[in-house]
């Protein structure tokens, strides 16, 4: 007999990539989510499916992706042990057909009882354990090219279909002035939750860079109604001498084969290399704080269809009591700006925005974590967000309950 959603807590599955994607700040954009409901109160377990795809792990020691778990498991062994959720998670391979992780024993069943999935970015299949939970959020964190795959591709579309409630990080869809595509189904807005408590402030360093953590090209730009939707590299041309036109230094942790390394360099950028970056979510992490602020473009495809996404790794420097100085998607609408957060659209615009944090940055750090708190708090998106899909109210208070556990 399933628990009654309007007096108990949830038994809820979260969706995502850890094992594949092993790197830090794609770690912490999933590990915010089972942290965040756990300390809701509710009983959570991510689940990682490999796929069917031969090439579905990728292995940054060996640098190739292929179908061997082995650093991926490794890796969310460690994530988290050390986020105190050691036993909240499985991996199942569906190219051996068995199931990894502490909960691999358990976790049909616990899925099979569940009242709610929350499906992050669409990159997993719902197996037949998953399909009848009643509640199936598929959560977009990269819209435009979402809607796009879903208007294109028959088996995407059927994937999402699987659902029964839709987010997306394009909180300006269906408002005038938003271009991204109609794909049908009933989109509501959500944002990065964020555990404020994992990111404690830290003094930011005397000789603290702007920096970003970066990929040049993520997949080929698409095409959709007669207009194009390009990736970062079609947004930076504007803003590559912009370390010659300002005092503060600039650094990229960028990855990418088609990044034009030489002439980044040439123009003033520090670069970096991501994956020494990324490493684990803790060196991620080290790299924000490390930062003075962050400068950074967005895809072409947010930009140009005015979507109102905003970065998780953005709100990951928030936090950090670390300004950032970002590209407007059309954010500016439902996220305040010019203090802590400043949008540019120009290359003037950019570079005032530097001036103006490097003139006044106790004021701009502290403004940072302040608006961190007040949109980004896990306890706020998540709740909204559970409360939206549900119809009933999960986010008021109560102790923290063991993750995975029985109830």
């Amino acid at each position: 007999m399933r628990s009654d959603r309007s007096t108990q807590r949830l038994r809820i599955v979260v969706l995502g990539y850890v094992v594949r994607g092993p790197l830090g700040g794609l770690a912490w954009h999933h590990l915010q989510y089972v942290m965040g409901l756990a300390r809701l109160g509710h009983n959570v377990c991510f689940v990682e499916d490999s796929g069917d795809s031969e090439w579905c792990c990728y292995d940054p020691s060996r640098h190739v992706s292929d179908a061997d778990p082995t650093y991926g498991l490794r890796f969310a062994t460690d994530t988290f042990r050390r986020v105190g959720l050691d036993d909240a998670w499985a991996y199942y391979d569906a190219h051996t057909r068995r199931w990894h992780g502490p909960r691999a024993d358990r976790i049909v069943p616990f899925c099979r009882e569940a009242e709610l999935l929350l499906n992050l970015g669409g990159v997993n299949p719902l197996r037949p354990w998953v399909r009848d939970v009643p509640v199936r959020v598929l959560v977009d964190t990269d819209p435009v090219f979402t809607q796009i795959h879903h208007l294109t591709d028959p088996v995407r579309r059927d994937l999402a279909e699987q659902h029964t409630a839709f987010f997306s990080y394009a909180e300006n869809f269906g408002l005038p002035g938003c271009t991204v595509p109609d794909d049908g189904l009933a989109w509501r807005p959500t944002r990065q939750p964020v555990v404020l408590e994992a990111w404690p402030l830290t003094p930011v360093p005397a000789n603290g860079k702007f920096t970003t953590v970066m990929q040049w090209d993520s997949y080929p730009p698409r095409e959709y109604g007669g207009r194009q939707y390009g990736m970062k590299s079609a947004s930076f041309q504007p803003y590559l001498d912009l370390p010659q036109r300002t005092a503060a230094t600039f650094e990229l942790a960028i990855g990418g084969p088609t990044a034009p390394m030489d002439l980044l360099h040439a123009n003033g950028w520090s670069l970096q290399n991501p994956l020494d970056v990324s490493r684990d979510p803790w060196t991620y992490q080290r790299y924000l704080q490390a930062s003075r602020a962050e400068f950074s473009v967005a895809k072409h495809g947010y930009v140009t269809s005015w979507s109102g996404w905003f970065s998780e790794r953005s709100a990951a420097y928030l936090a950090s009591g670390r300004p950032v100085l970002t590209q407007d998607t059309g954010f500016s609408q439902w996220l305040p700006t010019g203090d802590g957060l400043l949008a540019f659209a120009t290359p003037d615009e950019a570079r005032t925005g530097v001036d103006a944090i490097t003139t006044h940055d106790a004021h701009h750090c502290r403004a940072a974590r302040d608006l961190a708190e007040a949109v980004f708090a896990a306890p706020r998106v998540l709740g909204e967000l559970i409360d939206t899909a549900t119809g009933t109210n999960h986010h008021r208070g109560g102790a923290p309950a063991s993750s995975c556990g029985a109830q």
